[in-house]
């Protein structure tokens, strides 16, 4: 087996795990503005705990397609070709949640802040089905024939293997959410966010698990059999320790089980990167989508350097944001007026404006 092929297999298996433990949690706390919080101030709460993060968290999913589109032209292009309507749907998504994030707090009216929380809840829901959808498929199969193009309608994509990847990364995130508020947050959101994660984490990962098993059945190793049994016992564990109040450690075993899985899946479907259910002569392998080993050689010294300042930088944030955020930590809402319509207001006014000082949205 090709060594530097290998390497790059291995590590954008590293940067989409990376992608779902990070965004897993931002993107359950998205679709929990709905599902979990009470008022404004519970939304503000949970916003504010993934506020400063967010938004790094999602270059774990630009650096892993990125990287197969370098590493793995074949790859990316018969996966994204065959995929073309749905991860559009995810691109738009993550748009629409990106601008709720910003618009939110811009007019202190419910039905303003309501519509930006149903865009920051869709969009959450959207992008973690349709990217547990194209991971599920890229090690479950797509009808590509021997060219690596999609055979079939915009839709041939669509089976039971991108439903159960699809709701896997949903029901993970939820549960990830869960336990990230129970360990970001204080007073009753963390006490509810910790009861609701014992209750819902049993049920929450069965479809991530049948994802898991499934790739076992279909290309499954020894070794990858035992990463399955240990995402069980890390599940059992986080459950266990979420029941005695251990937050962060119930929180650090959910993430060994999402490391878990991640490899159980990656490791089943070596050395193929996506399957093809048409015949599989028609796979694609890491021998034959992979770039030259030229290429594959200069991205690994850049990746030495930029990979460990990027995850060293993310790391100090995560540091810096530490603390616990509760309803005592957030002010009270208050409108914004941009700064262009305040100096209409004072043209109008013929000379300065007689009103306190304008201030940034809640």
């Amino acid at each position: 087996m090709e060594l530097l092929p290998t390497i790059w297999f291995v590590a954008i298996a590293v940067l989409w795990t990376g992608y779902l433990f990070l965004e897993g949690f931002d993107l359950g706390v998205g679709m929990l503005m709905k599902l979990f919080a009470r008022d404004n101030t519970d939304r503000r709460v949970l916003l504010n705990t993934i506020g400063p993060v967010w938004d790094g968290n999602e270059v774990w999913l630009l650096t892993a397609a990125g990287a197969t589109f370098a590493a793995f032209p074949l790859w990316y292009a018969s996966l994204f070709s065959a995929l073309y309507l749905p991860l559009l749907l995810v691109l738009v998504a993550l748009i629409f949640r990106a601008v709720a994030f910003e618009y939110r707090g811009k007019v202190d009216t419910e039905r303003w802040r309501n519509g930006w929380d149903w865009a920051i809840a869709i969009g959450s829901f959207v992008a973690a089905f349709g990217i547990g959808a194209a991971l599920a498929l890229t090690t479950t199969g797509l009808p590509l024939d021997a060219n690596g193009d999609r055979s079939g309608g915009p839709f041939s994509w669509f089976s039971g293997y991108a439903l159960l990847g699809g709701f896997g990364v949903v029901a993970f995130a939820l549960v990830h959410a869960l336990a990230f508020l129970a360990l970001k947050t204080d007073g009753d959101v963390r006490h509810r966010a910790r009861r609701w994660f014992v209750r819902l984490l049993p049920v929450a990962v069965l479809p991530m698990l049948g994802w898991m098993v499934s790739v076992q059945f279909l290309s499954g190793k020894p070794w990858t059999w035992v990463l399955v049994a240990a995402g069980v016992a890390a599940v059992a564990l986080a459950w266990q320790l979420a029941r005695t109040g251990a937050e962060g450690r119930a929180f650090g075993a959910l993430g060994g089980f999402v490391v878990c899985a991640t490899a159980a899946i990656f490791g089943a479907a070596f050395p193929v990167v996506i399957p093809s259910t048409l015949d599989p002569s028609f796979n694609l392998t890491i021998s034959n989508a992979s770039s030259s080993d030229y290429t594959l050689g200069l991205m690994s010294i850049v990746a030495s350097v930029g990979l460990p300042l990027v995850i060293a930088y993310q790391a100090w944030t995560y540091w810096v944001f530490r603390r616990r955020v509760s309803a005592a930590h957030i002010p009270p809402a208050h409108g914004f007026l941009p700064a262009i319509a305040a100096k209409v207001l004072v043209g109008k006014d013929n000379g300065p404006s007689n009103n306190p000082p304008l201030t940034p949205g809640a």
